[in-house]
C-alpha cells in the first residue's frame, strides 16, 4: 500500500477514537439523566490510581508486541512477494 495511504488510514482511525470519545463526553450527562429515569444508575467507580493504570498498561504489552511482530511479518512477507513478482 502506497505510504499515503498508510498516513491517511492512521489518521482516520485516530480521528475515529477521537471523535467516538468527544461523543461519549458530550452524551455522558444525557445518558446519566436517562438512566436516573429508568432507574437503572450506573455505581460511582474510583478513578484508578497511576499504579493500577501502569499495571494494566504492562499486562497488555507481550499482547501489543505479539500483534506489533506479526504486522511486520506479514508486511515483509508482502514486500517479498512484490519484489520476486507476486508471480507466486
Amino acid at each position: 500500500m502506497n505510504r499515503h495511504f498508510e498516513d491517511a488510514w492512521y489518521y482516520l482511525r485516530r480521528a475515529g477514537g477521537h471523535l467516538a470519545v468527544g461523543l461519549r463526553e458530550e452524551a455522558a450527562p444525557l445518558e446519566r439523566r436517562v438512566r436516573k429515569a429508568v432507574g437503572r444508575e450506573r455505581a460511582v467507580e474510583p478513578a484508578p490510581t497511576g499504579r493500577q493504570r501502569l499495571e494494566t498498561e504492562l499486562r497488555n504489552v507481550p499482547r501489543r508486541a505479539e500483534r506489533g511482530g506479526k504486522k511486520a511479518v506479514r508486511r515483509a512477507r508482502g514486500r517479498v512477494k512484490r519484489y520476486r513478482g507476486a508471480a507466486e
